[in-house]
């Protein structure tokens, strides 16, 4: 299977980096991997609309091409990045803005928006510091959103979502633990 990881977290020595590790350590040998790390990247996120640059040509613009040729060779795409501020780190917002563009990975017929990356799957693994009772009901948590709102309006389907809760109050054995979770989910891909 041809797997592209989208790994959004700036420390490199942080438990999302722990989570990326056990992700691609786990991963059988004959799939094929390309890891899309955007802030080793230096991926910029800020959209410019302007009179070179109009929102309706972001399906082909040249600066993110290679990034939609990344997105088209995948059969699987694994989503890794913290909750900060009940949302997805700036970058994979930006990353999400620029590269899902209508066009490329949706379209309208009529009003209702028709998926244009079909045959795609999806894992989005967040962590985050909130106790899961209060982020489950009190909060808008964007690995849901990225679930709902972006990866199936896209037509990428299904989409597994790992949250990981609470990391701030979790001991090294309670993380230890959800590493050992995401390798076996890892192995079973």
């Amino acid at each position: 299977m041809k797997i592209l990881i989208v790994y959004a977290y700036p420390n490199q020595t942080g438990f999302s980096a722990a989570v990326l590790n056990a992700v691609q350590e786990n991963l059988k040998a004959s799939h094929q991997v390309k890891l899309l790390d955007l802030y080793q990247e230096n991926f910029d996120p800020v959209l410019v609309f302007n009179e070179q640059q109009r929102r309706r040509d972001l399906a082909t613009e040249a600066s993110t091409a290679n990034y939609r040729e990344m997105l088209e060779w995948s059969e699987q795409l694994i989503f890794i990045f913290p909750i900060w501020w009940s949302g997805m780190p700036a970058i994979l917002k930006g990353f999400i803005d620029r590269v899902f563009a209508k066009g490329f990975a949706y379209e309208y017929k009529g009003l209702l928006p028709v998926g244009l990356l079909k045959g795609r799957q999806a894992w989005v693994i967040t962590s985050h510091d909130t106790p899961k009772p209060y982020a489950r009901f009190m909060q808008q948590d964007y690995g849901r959103v990225l679930k709902r709102q972006v990866l199936g309006m896209c037509g990428i389907k299904p989409v597994k979502l790992t949250e990981i809760a609470y990391l701030r109050g979790s001991s090294n054995e309670k993380r230890e633990k959800y590493l050992r979770k995401i390798a076996k989910m890892s192995q079973a891909l």
